[in-house]
C-alpha cells in the first residue's frame, strides 16, 4: 500500500472548487478545468503556451539575464536563495516565459507569466523580458500577447521593482503609437503593479473564467476597511459588469478567441516593411543618435555629490515623512507657486479630494500643478482620505495632464501618497486600469514633468504621478514599493519588524539616488521639512526651477524618447551591476 500510495496521488487530483476527485488524465484532457463544476486550475507557463499556440510555431526568445539582487535584500532568507528555490522548483528561469508563435495562422508576439515562480512577481528581469519581448513586436510589426498570472510587484528588489511598471508601460506605448494591437489575458490570480499596469492599458483586455484582478487583494481591503466583501468580488465576471474588461472566455475558447482578434488585427495592419533589427544590444536607447541615457549610478553620484547631513536610520525617515506638520501639496501651491487656480473633478462623476491641481505659477511660468493633499489635523486627513487617491483622483489627474499637453505647459506633481485607495468601491470603479493609463499617458506626454517626493511615496499610487523627465525628492521623503509594515506582515512575518524591513526596502533619499531611481536630493533644514516650513518652499523652488528650465527648449519628441530611456534603464542587465556600486 504505501509503495502505490505516490503512484496514486499522482493519478488523482481533487478540485479546489467542489472538492470532486478528478482522474488526472481526464482533468488534463479538459484543459484542467473540471468537469463537474467548470472550475479553472492554475497553469503554468509552459502549460498555457502548449493550449494557445499553433504546434511546433514556437520560438522562445532568450532568457537568460545577470543574476541580480539589486538591494542586497534580505528577510529570514537572502533574496538569492529565493530565487533559487523558485527556480529549483519550476525549471524557469523567471517568472515570465517569452516568445513568438503563431495562433490560428496569426503571428504575435507572447509573454507569459508563472504564479508558481515567486508569486509571478514582477521584478527588474521579468519586466526586462517582457519589454524585450514587446521591442520585438515592434520590430517584426507583431501584436503583442500578454498572458499575467501575479501577485504585484517584488518587494525584494525595493523601488526597482515598481519601475518596471513603466518600463513595461512605455513600451506598450510603443506598439500604440505604431498601430499594433495589443492584448492581456487575465488569468488567476493578477494583483498589485502588473495589475496596474501592463495588464490593463492594453488595447484589449481579457479575463480567463474563474480569474481575480485587483489592485489590492482581498486580504488589504478586509484589513483596510474593516468590511466584507461582495459576493464574487473582484472575479471575472465582477469585472466585466463594472465594464474593466472586454470580455469574460472559457479556456476551451480562449485560443479561438485570441485567433479572431489577430486575425482582425492582421488583416487591418498597414503593408509596411519590418523595422531592421537593433543587434545584439538588449536596450533601444543605444544608438539613438542622442548617446545613451546615464547610467544610474553616475546620475546617483550626481546628485549626492554635495555634502549631506549625517543619514538618518531608514525607520526615523519613514516616521519623518509620515509627521503630521510636514509640509502638503496646498502648503507648497501657497509658498512655491503664485496664482494657484484649482481645478476640479474627472468629468465622470467624481471628484477625489486626496488629489488637487490646476494653473499655477513658477518665478513667472505658467505651470500645471498636481499633487497628492494629506492634511495635518485627524479632520482633514480623514476628509482627504490621507492623500490616498480614488479613481475619480487618478482620472483628474490624467484630465489635467492632458489639458496640459495641449497648452504647452509644464507639467509639476508632488507626490505624497501612502498608496492608492484600496477600497471596495475604488476597485468597483477600476482602481488598476485609473492607475495604468496614467502611467501609459506619462509615457508619451509631449511636455516636461517634473516629480517631486514630498513626503510618502507609496507603491503603484505614487508612480501615477511620477513617470517624469526629472524625478527629485526631500531629504527626508521614502519611496517604496511597498509599507515596510507590509512588507514585514508578509515575509517575516510579523508587522513588529516594519523597521527592519524599512532598512532593507532601501527607500531613503540616498539609496534611491545610488539607485538611479531619483536624480537629485532636495535638501531639508537642519531637522527636518516641518520645523522650517519656509525654507524648505525656498529650496524646493530652486530645486524645481534648476530642473525645470533646461527641460523647456528641448523639442517634444526628444522629451519622450529621453523620458523613455531613463526608464528603460531599470532593466535587469543594468540591475545586476547596482548592488556592488555601493
Amino acid at each position: 500500500m504505501t509503495a502505490t500510495a505516490p503512484r496514486e496521488e499522482r493519478l488523482w487530483s481533487r478540485c479546489a472548487g467542489c472538492s470532486s476527485l478528478l482522474y488526472r488524465k481526464r482533468l488534463r484532457r479538459n484543459l484542467d478545468v473540471c468537469p463537474e463544476c467548470g472550475a479553472h486550475a492554475r497553469l503554468g507557463a509552459p502549460e498555457r503556451l502548449r493550449q494557445l499556440v499553433d504546434p511546433g510555431s514556437l520560438c522562445l526568445l532568450p532568457d537568460l539575464l545577470p543574476a541580480t539582487d539589486p538591494i542586497d535584500f534580505v528577510d529570514v532568507l537572502p533574496y538569492p536563495h529565493r530565487l533559487t528555490a523558485a527556480r529549483a522548483g519550476t525549471g524557469l528561469p523567471e517568472a515570465v516565459v517569452c516568445g513568438t508563435a503563431t495562433i490560428g495562422g496569426h503571428p504575435a508576439a507572447l509573454a507569459v507569466m508563472d504564479f508558481r515562480f515567486l508569486g509571478g512577481s514582477l521584478g527588474s528581469a521579468v519586466g526586462e523580458l517582457i519589454t524585450r519581448t514587446a521591442e520585438r513586436a515592434l520590430d517584426d510589426r507583431i501584436p503583442l500577447v500578454l498572458v499575467t498570472a501575479s501577485g504585484g510587484a517584488r518587494m525584494q528588489e525595493g523601488a526597482l521593482s515598481l519601475m518596471q511598471m513603466a518600463t513595461v508601460s512605455q513600451a506598450i506605448a510603443g506598439l500604440r503609437e505604431a498601430g499594433l494591437l495589443t492584448v492581456s489575458v487575465l488569468t488567476d490570480p493578477t494583483y498589485g503593479g502588473v495589475a496596474a499596469s501592463f495588464a490593463t492599458n492594453t488595447d484589449l483586455v481579457l479575463a480567463e473564467s474563474g480569474a481575480r484582478m485587483g489592485f489590492a487583494g482581498p486580504r488589504v481591503i478586509r484589513q483596510v476597511t474593516g468590511r466584507e466583501l461582495p459576493e464574487g468580488f473582484q472575479t471575472a465576471d465582477f469585472l466585466l459588469r463594472h465594464g474593466q474588461v472586454d470580455m469574460v472566455v472559457q479556456r476551451r475558447s480562449l485560443r479561438g478567441r485570441l485567433s479572431a482578434l489577430l486575425a482582425a488585427a492582421d488583416h487591418c495592419r498597414p503593408n509596411r516593411p519590418p523595422v531592421p533589427r537593433q543587434e545584439p544590444s538588449p536596450y533601444r536607447e543605444r544608438g539613438t543618435g542622442d548617446g545613451p541615457a546615464p547610467a544610474a549610478d553616475a546620475v546617483g553620484a550626481a546628485a549626492v555629490a554635495e555634502p549631506q547631513p549625517a543619514v538618518r536610520d531608514a525607520w526615523d525617515t519613514v516616521r519623518i515623512a509620515r509627521h503630521p506638520g510636514r509640509p502638503t501639496t496646498l502648503d507648497y501651491l501657497d509658498s512655491v507657486f503664485d496664482g494657484f487656480v484649482e481645478l476640479h473633478g474627472d468629468r465622470l462623476g467624481g471628484d477625489c479630494p486626496a488629489v488637487v491641481g490646476g494653473l499655477a505659477k513658477l518665478a513667472g511660468r505658467h505651470v500645471m500643478v498636481i499633487g497628492h493633499q494629506k492634511g495635518h489635523t485627524t479632520a482633514e486627513l480623514v476628509a482627504r482620505n490621507f492623500g490616498m487617491a480614488s479613481p475619480a483622483g487618478h482620472r483628474k489627474a490624467l484630465r489635467l495632464m492632458r489639458l496640459a499637453a495641449r497648452l504647452g505647459l509644464p507639467v509639476v506633481t508632488l507626490v505624497d501618497t501612502p498608496g492608492a485607495d484600496p477600497g471596495v468601491s475604488a476597485e468597483e470603479h477600476g482602481q488598476a486600469a485609473a492607475i495604468a493609463e496614467n502611467i501609459l499617458t506619462l509615457t508619451m506626454l509631449p511636455t516636461p514633468v517634473l516629480a517631486v517626493i514630498t513626503g510618502e511615496g507609496g507603491s503603484g499610487g505614487a508612480l501615477a504621478l511620477a513617470v517624469a523627465d526629472r524625478v527629485l525628492m526631500l531629504q527626508h521623503a521614502v519611496y517604496s514599493v511597498i509599507s515596510p509594515e507590509g512588507c514585514a506582515a508578509i515575509l517575516w512575518p510579523d508587522r513588529r519588524a516594519a523597521p527592519q524591513a524599512a532598512r532593507a526596502l532601501r527607500l531613503t533619499a540616498p539609496e534611491l539616488c545610488r539607485l538611479g531611481v531619483v536624480d537629485e536630493i532636495v535638501p531639508e533644514p537642519a531637522s527636518a521639512a516641518h520645523d522650517d516650513p519656509a525654507e524648505t518652499a525656498d529650496r524646493l523652488r530652486a530645486a524645481l526651477l534648476a530642473n525645470l528650465l533646461p527641460l523647456l527648449d528641448v523639442p517634444p519628441a526628444t522629451l519622450v524618447r529621453r523620458r523613455r530611456q531613463r526608464f528603460r534603464r531599470f532593466g535587469a542587465a543594468r540591475a545586476g551591476t547596482r548592488a556592488g556600486a555601493r
